[in-house]
């Protein structure tokens, strides 16, 4: 056999279950190993900084690059593997769209700094000490990466070539890119989504639809859902309306609403603005009729209070993409 290909996965910002989804794979791994020189992979290859920088621009055939960009290391990672890579893959929520992380656009740096070193609990420091990029010891200077104060995703930070989307990306998935690759078969126009389909969750959820009339909104806990009906018509936000599909609505499968972790459907800019007005869409306004124009805000608001957090509902794996990314003052 000649040389095997070169292929990497790296994570940035992220909790590492992308990394998880690879091993998740199963007997496939057997064909990577086969077919692949593994060549960079934190939790499973022991392969050293300077040895991604000594390599050959291009020289790694595939990185699936997943986590979101949240300080300088991210970055720095980024723009090397970019360069060292000939097809660059945002695999995964967060570096699709900057994920879970990417909800602390909400806050500044410094209000991140005096929750998690100063204000919680779980903490004793008294001299009120926070982290700092350079830091003099007597054997030397310490270095730390810069946090920054907006969390991006892989987009917007490099060129990149395909996404994967999910939180993370489901095992098939990942075993049909990859038995796409070994067949050799032309490869999908560059910006395309790989692996995943063209419709939404909703439509691929096999509950039973109704006209859908809100009067009010439940969390998970407090009702427990029919099966077999839309979790949307019984009040619970599920996001499949205006997510990708892919999954094959395996939340709504075992009770439990869509999160939204595959991203905006296709055609859709901003999944929490669809989402939105989706929802606005659904409300039942038959009592409205006759209503005066205070009345009616506050019948409004009073479904929409048994939201308790918008921006982590419909924007939990894709603030970093929205429209508006971060707080504006």
């Amino acid at each position: 056999m000649g040389i095997k290909p070169k292929i990497a996965m790296y994570w940035a910002s992220s909790c590492g279950g992308c990394e998880i989804s690879l091993a998740n794979i199963h007997d496939k791994l057997l064909d990577v190993e086969a077919n692949f020189n593994l060549i960079f992979c934190p939790c499973l290859v022991d392969t050293k900084l300077h040895d991604i920088e000594q390599m050959s621009d291009k020289d790694i055939f595939i990185t699936f690059f997943n986590g979101a960009i949240r300080n300088s290391d991210n970055e720095e990672m980024a723009q090397l593997l970019r360069k060292k890579s000939r097809i660059l893959i945002a695999y995964g929520a967060c570096s699709k769209d900057g994920g879970i992380p990417s909800l602390s656009n909400l806050y500044s740096t410094e209000e991140h700094f005096k929750n998690i070193y100063m204000d919680n609990l779980t903490v004793d420091n008294p001299f009120r000490v926070t982290p700092k990029i350079y830091t003099n010891v007597e054997e030397g200077q310490l270095t730390l990466p810069a946090l920054y104060e907006t969390v991006r995703s892989l987009d917007q930070v490099v060129d990149v070539d395909y996404y994967m989307p999910g939180c993370p990306p489901e095992p098939e998935q990942l075993i049909n890119v990859l038995d796409f690759i070994l067949s050799g078969g032309a490869l999908p126009p560059k910006g395309s989504r790989i692996g995943v389909g063209k419709t939404t969750v909703c439509e691929e959820c096999k509950r039973i639809k109704h006209d859908k009339k809100i009067k009010k909104f439940c969390r998970t806990w407090e009702i427990i859902p029919d099966k077999k009906t839309c979790l949307l018509e019984q009040g619970l936000i599920c996001m499949g309306i205006a997510t990708s599909g892919g999954c094959g609505g395996l939340c709504p499968e075992v009770n439990m609403p869509c999160i939204g972790c595959y991203g905006a459907a296709e055609g859709v800019e901003d999944q929490g603005a669809k989402m939105i007005s989706a929802l606005g869409s659904i409300i039942d306004i038959e009592p409205l009729k006759g209503m005066s124009e205070d009345k009616i805000t506050e019948y409004i608001r009073n479904i929409l209070k048994d939201i308790p957090d918008c921006a982590g509902t419909f924007y939990k794996f894709g603030m970093a993409k929205a429209m508006v990314n971060r707080r504006v003052k």
